[in-house]
């Protein structure tokens, strides 16, 4: 704790990063389990049981306290469909107070541990950060070369 009770930066940083990884696991487990979506889009079902059951997939899943919570709320406001679209939103807020910015890259092979730092470094300056995520896909139709999107631009 930082003097005046505040708590340091570290710390919420990790708390942050933790929320948002449990924010995009919880979207993949809603996102993949059909039972899941059709049973949380029933209007007929009660917002206490929708909230239970949210809590007990977020317990089993190994979810946080706060993640847990926030997918009860959701749930008991049957407002579990855009869950996706919270999680991404919420990765993106992340993103921008860290100064993070994330690339996709199209290759034909996988890229070299000296490509990929050499890549991440040219996109950094670029974009004016110093940390850069890239997300590497492997495309083995592509004839030869890269192609790197980030922030809208190809």
């Amino acid at each position: 704790m930082k003097p005046g009770g505040r708590p340091c930066r570290t710390r919420r940083h990790s708390e942050t990063e933790l929320v948002g990884r449990e924010l995009g696991d919880l979207a993949a487990t809603f996102e993949s389990d059909f039972e899941l979506r059709d049973f949380f889009a029933r209007p007929w079902t009660p917002a206490t049981v929708k909230r239970t059951v949210a809590t007990e997939v977020a317990q089993k899943s190994g979810l946080s306290k706060l993640t847990s919570d926030f997918a009860a709320l959701v749930a008991g406001r049957g407002r579990t469909d855009p869950i996706e679209v919270i999680a991404e939103k919420y990765r993106r807020l992340l993103d921008e107070d860290l100064g993070r910015v994330r690339a996709r890259v199209r290759t034909a092979v996988p890229l070299t541990d000296e490509e990929r730092w050499t890549l991440s470094t040219k996109i950094g300056h670029v974009r004016r950060s110093r940390q850069v995520v890239l997300e590497e896909v492997v495309d083995p139709t592509m004839l030869g070369g890269l192609v790197v999107e980030s922030g809208g631009v190809v």
